[in-house]
């Protein structure tokens, strides 16, 4: 090999080097304040995930560490209103019992309050700041040990951090109660739907039991698993699969009961059986077409169900070709009223738990996701609802 071609190679080596060397390269992405920011934030969210399941001991335990970093302090203790303690994080735990008494005066006066233990070696000083919440008052204490006389920055960041987790709880608080108020919506739906629909679905069974025994054996397994599911009591949310398997189970039982009068058809996309939607968000709708918009109708009629596929939503729709009702009742909240039991389809029809779906629609979505009905007289009815197909922290 020529002297020429091994300088090449070597030359060649080198600016290979030095490419693959090139990345390694060091620089500074973040200044030091900015990652004492990150770091804050990042603890903070760790206190917070635990908080917003509400004060307990097993909450309390898992964000005392992080809430020791906030404050600077080298022991912490939470406990609840009546000062019983819920954790302790850090040194000094002989001051726990200590804490309870000094919480039950936070709480009290709901202000700060100090306390000082004079040592051999030491002086500690204990302070227990209330956990506030402007609707419901103290909800707990907030309790750190310092060492010698505590720097105004310190008890500035203990108030601080102690208006944090009264914000978590709050809002955890809130969390329960609008699970409360979902609970409490699907009962009075189950309450409105279930005592007409039983007792005709019993009636037909009945007439079945002479004439077509076999049939009336089908039906009673329709009926058994249709309130099975109808009255579970686990969780506000199912799938849109489930759904639709209760809904053939409703329509197998009034098709019995109508005969060819009720017609359906199903137009389902694959893709969106998974989305999670409110319980019983859909069965009313199919209730309503039947009752208020088939049944009034001579000759009968048909319901058509439709979910597509929209991109980030799932469009899910049931119409009717009945009797329709004059938009002028949506606009006057005759929906919220229980039905007369008249059943004539006309303005003394009310229909059945259409506001109560529309509330927790938007209550678990946002307001971009309530009813939108489409009607008229003598011209059918057809109730839509956008449904995002994922939505975090809601599942079935």
């Amino acid at each position: 090999m020529t002297g020429t071609a091994v300088a090449v190679i070597v030359a060649a080596v080198l600016i290979a080097g030095s490419i693959l060397a090139w990345p390694r390269t060091r620089r500074t992405v973040t200044t030091q304040a900015e990652r004492a920011v990150h770091t804050t934030l990042h603890t903070a969210s760790l206190a917070a995930h635990p908080l917003r399941r509400g004060l307990t001991e097993e909450s309390a335990a898992e964000a005392a560490p992080h809430l020791r970093i906030l404050t600077g302090s080298e022991g912490l203790g939470i406990t609840d209103p009546e000062g019983a303690l819920l954790a302790w994080d850090g040194e000094h735990d002989d001051l726990a019992a200590h804490l309870t008494e000094a919480a039950r005066r936070a709480v009290e006066g709901e202000r700060r309050v100090l306390d000082t233990e004079t040592g051999e070696n030491s002086r500690r000083i204990l302070i227990a700041q209330p956990l506030l919440i402007d609707s419901t008052g103290a909800v707990g204490v907030l309790g750190i040990v310092v060492t010698g006389q505590p720097e105004p920055g310190m008890l500035g960041a203990l108030a601080e951090v102690a208006r944090y987790v009264s914000g978590q709880l709050e809002l955890a608080e809130l969390d329960a109660s609008r699970a409360r108020l979902d609970r409490a919506e699907v009962r009075a739906l189950r309450a409105q739907i279930s005592p007409h629909f039983i007792y005709n679905a019993l009636n037909t069974i009945a007439s079945f039991v002479r004439t077509d025994p076999a049939r009336a054996r089908e039906l009673i397994l329709e009926f058994a698993d249709f309130t099975r599911y109808s009255f579970r009591s686990a969780g506000e949310f199912t799938v849109l699969s489930d759904e639709l398997s209760n809904i053939d189970r409703y329509l197998a039982l009034e098709r019995a009961r109508f005969g060819d009068a009720l017609q359906v058809r199903l137009q389902i996309a694959p893709e969106v059986l998974s989305v999670v939607l409110p319980f019983l968000a859909l069965q009313p709708l199919v209730e309503n077409a039947v009752r208020h918009g088939i049944a009034p109708r001579p000759g009968g009629g048909t319901v058509s169900i439709v979910a597509l596929d929209e991109g980030t939503d799932c469009v899910i729709s049931v119409e009717d070709d009945g009797v329709g009702m004059d938009p002028e009742l949506l606009r006057s909240g005759a929906l919220d009223a229980i039905d007369t039991g008249r059943g004539t389809g006309g303005p003394e029809a009310a229909h059945i738990g259409l506001a109560n779906v529309d509330d927790r629609l938007r209550a678990a979505f946002g307001n971009d996701y309530g009813l939108v009905v489409e009607t008229g007289p003598g011209a059918g009815t057809k109730v839509s609802m956008r449904v995002p197909k994922f939505r975090a922290g809601i599942r079935a």
